[in-house]
């Protein structure tokens, strides 16, 4: 099951967080920020194998950080968590994110889910590596273009 993540989590979710980002993990007080933060929905997987987090700023939804333990992957949890992050997105018209080219499995998820690349930004990550922006329409953009078009 998804729910919001607590402060109750914030050890586990701190160790996850290094555990699979390193050197570019969020520090305990930025996870801290992220759970409290305006305008931020941070959800986790019961057994905090998973969590995902977003920014909601005006139309725009920002997916900041989608962690799935190792031995969590490939079982639809990643999945799962980006659908409960789908639901209430109320007045949004776009979800965008940031993946590493060198990121493959991350790319195929998000093509997967219907996010398309719509620019590049050279030498984004500490290795040197470009990231591609994408974006997914959310589904009240489109009723709401296809009803100002045709007023």
């Amino acid at each position: 099951m998804i729910r919001p993540a607590t402060l109750a989590d914030l050890p586990a979710l701190r160790d996850l967080e290094q555990e699979l980002f390193g050197p570019d993990a969020w520090s305990e007080e930025l996870i801290r920020q992220e759970i409290d933060g305006l305008g931020r929905r941070f959800v986790v997987a019961d057994d905090l194998s998973g969590y995902a987090v977003t920014m909601t700023a005006g139309d725009i939804v920002d997916l900041l950080r989608i962690g799935v333990r190792p031995d969590a992957r490939r079982t639809g949890l990643a999945s799962r968590l980006l659908d409960e992050l789908l639901v209430d997105t109320e007045g949004a018209s776009r979800m965008l994110l940031e993946v590493s080219v060198t990121n493959a499995p991350a790319l195929g998820f998000y093509v997967a889910r219907q996010f398309s690349v719509i620019d590049v930004r050279p030498h984004y990550y500490r290795d040197g590596s470009e990231a591609l922006v994408m974006c997914r329409w959310l589904p009240g953009a489109a009723r709401e273009h296809t009803a100002t078009a045709h007023d």
